[in-house]
């Protein structure tokens, strides 16, 4: 039986991405989740597996090209004995029964029911909805009045503010005029465009034009991939923010003992006890007991969101740049579960096969540079996040101790934080907080 296989959905306001490779040919016989073509978004690059076994008849697409979501990129003879097995009929499930899960959704923002969210400390108002009392399905008036909803979902909104732009400016180029990150994007450029002729920057970052590097010598001109591009312009929008970045050291030598001594119950359960999902765990108790750090702030309305969970992401290093997979509710999990957690996250990032919605609804940040080196750094805050650690490599070190130079272990921890809503003195606090629980983890059950 002829099976369409669809692009399905990728995350929100993704609705294309570029086909970078396909995997197989007509003719070819696929099975059940089986890597069908790479594709590459703003936001990741990872494979679009096949929902059926079957025999591959046509291909839709074309390596180079464009994918649309919800658009046929290939049409399978589906063996029949597959027809109605479960594997299918999950591929037949519309992508939106699913966002009633504790998962992504609470981070996306639920747009079709947003009266229903209005009265929680949620994501709806973290992604700043000035326009929470509609819905965002309502079709928009042409030029929006006072009081009429601006056609963007609760994240554009956002990216909007944190590129200083007025979003009911913006011409959307969607269906019934809706706003896309692009629109915005075209809207600050013409801002950048323009105030550069005028000699000033109004709510976005001048860029002058660089000097012909040719002239000096050959050069070679390589295209940003989505991946670098999407980072690229996400820490020049953190850079604005006046941040400072805190130091400190944690004494782990305890740590690493008990690390080695329950490693093999990690091992058993298929994964390893590494340091930074000890971190995670640290992490999470800290920004229970410090919410100010596990919070975002609207200068527009000069508001606090305060979040109740705390979802925390991690830096992988990829060959294709930085990712950040995002590990939800860590502060109701034990550790062995989030490093299977992080594991697996790592290992799709790695792969190519991470989802954009993966990536998305952190509160915070951890990055460990401790495998590579260097005794110290200042990462960037993800906006809008407030805060991001680092994790340095950790050596031994003789610290005076009981009347003696004794060896220890130390490792160097590194804090930066949104100084607009964080002050040093909270900075301090909460990063000893985290250098003393790492020291002895009981503070977790004390004081977490």
């Amino acid at each position: 039986m002829a099976t369409e296989v669809k692009l399905p959905e990728l995350g929100e306001n993704i609705t294309e991405g570029d086909v970078v490779k396909i995997h197989v040919s007509p003719g070819d016989t696929v099975e059940v989740d089986q890597p069908l073509m790479e594709l590459e978004t703003d936001k990741a690059s990872f494979d679009v597996p096949s929902e059926v076994a079957g025999t591959v008849k046509e291909i839709k697409v074309e390596e180079g090209g464009k994918a649309e979501v919800g658009s046929v990129i290939m049409i399978i003879d589906a063996d029949e004995q597959e027809q109605d097995s479960p594997a299918r009929e999950r591929g037949e499930e519309e992508p939106k029964k699913e966002e009633g899960s504790a998962g992504p959704t609470r981070e996306r923002g639920d747009e079709e029911e947003p009266k229903k969210e209005e009265g929680s400390a949620g994501p709806t108002r973290e992604r700043g909805d000035e326009a929470a009392t509609t819905s965002d399905s309502i079709p928009p008036a042409p030029g929006p009045a006072q009081g009429v909803p601006v056609p963007a979902a609760p994240s554009v909104r956002m990216f909007a503010r944190e590129l200083g732009v007025d979003i009911t400016k913006v011409k959307g180029s969607g269906p019934a005029g809706r706003i896309s990150d692009d629109d915005v994007k075209r809207f600050a450029k013409s801002l950048i465009t323009g105030a550069a002729a005028k000699g000033a920057a109004p709510g976005a970052p001048m860029r002058p034009d660089l000097p012909d590097f040719s002239v000096y010598g050959e050069v070679e001109v390589e295209e940003m991939s989505k991946v670098r591009r999407m980072t690229a312009d996400q820490m020049e929008v953190s850079w604005s923010i006046p941040v400072v970045t805190q130091h400190d050291r944690s004494d782990v030598t305890h740590l690493e003992e008990l690390r080695s001594a329950w490693s093999k119950r990690a091992e058993k359960a298929g994964t390893k006890l590494t340091v930074t999902a000890i971190a995670l765990k640290v992490a999470a108790a800290a920004l229970k007991k410090f919410p100010q750090f596990n919070a975002s702030i609207d200068m527009r309305t000069h508001e606090i969101i305060y979040k109740k969970y705390v979802h925390l992401g991690v830096a992988v290093d990829t060959d294709r740049g930085l990712l950040v997979p995002v590990i939800r509710d860590v502060d109701k999990k034990n550790i062995i579960d989030i490093s299977l957690e992080l594991q697996e996250l790592a290992e799709k990032a790695r792969s190519k096969k991470i989802k954009p919605d993966e990536m998305q609804g952190a509160t915070f940040t951890i990055t460990n540079l401790g495998g590579i080196g260097g005794t110290s750094f200042t990462p960037i805050i993800n906006s809008p996040e407030v805060a991001i650690l680092g994790m340095s490599r950790s050596t031994t070190e003789p610290v005076w101790q009981d009347g003696e130079f004794q060896p220890r272990l130390m490792l160097p921890l590194s804090l930066t934080y949104d100084h607009r809503i964080i002050d040093g003195a909270d900075a301090a606090r909460f990063l000893r907080w985290i250098a003393e629980a790492l020291e002895e983890p009981l503070l977790m059950a004390l004081e977490g």
